[in-house]
C-alpha cells in the first residue's frame, strides 16, 4: 500500500509541518465521504488530540492554536477542492484530552480522533419542561422543574461556589455541605450541569471539572440499556432521556423526566 508520508505507519510526523499534513489527509478522508450534498448536514468538527506533554506544542502549532480560524481556513480549502459543500457557520475545535472517548473516528497512526456533529436525521423534539427528582443523597429541593429558558443548569454541592478564577458559580441542584447524608459526600462543587438544545430537541448533560476522572465521575443509566455510560470528558455531553437515572460521585442519584404538560 503506497504511503503517503515515506515512512513506516507505526513512525509518528516529527514536525510541525509534517503533523499537519496529517491531519489534514486524516480530515480529508472524511470528507471526501460526504460528497454528492451531505457535507451541508455538517454542523462542525471537534479534533481531539491525546499527544503526549512533550509533544503538544507541535500539535497546537499545527492546528494554529494561536490563530484563530486559520485551521479552518485549511480545512475549508480542503472542502472545496472536493466540491463538498459545508454550510456557511460550520465550527471546528481543537481539544487537547489526556485519552480519546470511545465515539470518535480514529487515526491509525497518531492518538487523535474526530467528532463530526450533525443534526439528529430523525430529532424527537421532546418538551422543554423537565423534572429533576432527587433519589438518592440531599438537595435543597426533593424535585426541580426546569425549563429551557433556565439556561444552564449547574449541579453540585452548596449553592454559591467560587471557583478556581475566583468568579461566584451558583448551583440551581444544590447538595448542602452541611448534610450529613452520605450520598453528598463526593459531589462536587463544579459537579455538572444540565442545558437545552435546540437542535438535539433535547435537554443535554454535560460534566463540568469536578464531575470528571480523575477527580469524581457521573454516569448516566437509562431504562432501556442498563450499561451505565460514564461522561470522562467535559466537551461532550449526553442527551437525556425519559427516565435516566443520574448518578453523582459514588451515590447520589437524580431521576430525569420530561413534563408533557406542565401547570
Amino acid at each position: 500500500m503506497f504511503n503517503l508520508f515515506g515512512k513506516e505507519p507505526s513512525e509518528k510526523p516529527q514536525d510541525v509541518k509534517a503533523v499537519r499534513e496529517a491531519l489534514l489527509v486524516f480530515i480529508k478522508q472524511e470528507l471526501q465521504k460526504l460528497e454528492g450534498g451531505e457535507g451541508k448536514h455538517i454542523k462542525g468538527f471537534q479534533l481531539f488530540i491525546a499527544c503526549l506533554p512533550v509533544e503538544k506544542y507541535l500539535y497546537e502549532s499545527a492546528v494554529f492554536m494561536e490563530e484563530e480560524g486559520r485551521f479552518r481556513k485549511e480545512v475549508q480549502r480542503l472542502a472545496d477542492d472536493f466540491a463538498i459543500d459545508l454550510p456557511e457557520h460550520w465550527t471546528i475545535e481543537s481539544l487537547f484530552v489526556p485519552e480519546l472517548p470511545a465515539d470518535l473516528i480514529k487515526m491509525a497512526s497518531l492518538e487523535v480522533g474526530l467528532y463530526i456533529k450533525t443534526p439528529e436525521h430523525a430529532i424527537v423534539q421532546h418538551s422543554e419542561t423537565a423534572k429533576i427528582r432527587v433519589l438518592n443523597g440531599e438537595a435543597e429541593q426533593a424535585e426541580y422543574l426546569i425549563t429551557s429558558a433556565d439556561g444552564k443548569i449547574n449541579i453540585g454541592r452548596e449553592r454559591k461556589v467560587q471557583d478556581a478564577e475566583g468568579f461566584i458559580r451558583e448551583n440551581k441542584i444544590a447538595f448542602p455541605d452541611s448534610s450529613s447524608n452520605e450520598g453528598n459526600k463526593y459531589i462536587s462543587r463544579q459537579h455538572a450541569h444540565i442545558e437545552w438544545n435546540k437542535e438535539a430537541g433535547a435537554f443535554i448533560l454535560f460534566a463540568d471539572e469536578g464531575g470528571v476522572p480523575p477527580r469524581n465521575k457521573v454516569k448516566i443509566r437509562s431504562t432501556a440499556d442498563h450499561n451505565p455510560v460514564k461522561l470522562t470528558f467535559t466537551e461532550l455531553g449526553h442527551p437525556l432521556q425519559e427516565g435516566d437515572q443520574i448518578i453523582l460521585g459514588e451515590s447520589a442519584v437524580l431521576e430525569f423526566s420530561y413534563v408533557s404538560n406542565p401547570s
